[in-house]
């Protein structure tokens, strides 16, 4: 089981980085526009480095949604190996079949 502290925190950051992608991709489409004149987006990439850190997509971790460790975690369920084994051997997930020989 991660640490709740840890677990926390990256749910703070996916809050923050829900909040604030609107403002990211604004300031992010000013400055990839070249038609824009130099100060302009000079002032976007300022802006856009004074916004928290945390408020940035990449900042968040896949974590596993029943122990929260942040390594092995499978995309589609959301879950770790460990986790996805051990509902596999009870029989929870559907469509999974646990080898045993």
């Amino acid at each position: 089981m991660a640490k709740k502290s840890s677990v926390e925190k990256n749910n703070r950051r996916q809050k923050m980085t829900k909040n604030a992608a609107p403002k990211r991709a604004r300031l992010k489409a000013i400055i990839a526009d070249k038609k824009k004149p130099m100060e302009e987006r000079f002032a976007a990439t300022i802006k856009l480095a004074e916004m928290p850190r945390n408020s940035s997509a990449t900042r968040v971790h896949n974590r596993c949604e029943i122990s929260g460790r942040p390594h092995a975690v499978y995309r589609k369920t959301k879950m770790s190996r460990i986790a996805i084994r051990d509902y596999g051997s009870k029989g929870l997930i559907p469509g999974l079949v646990k080898s045993s020989w």
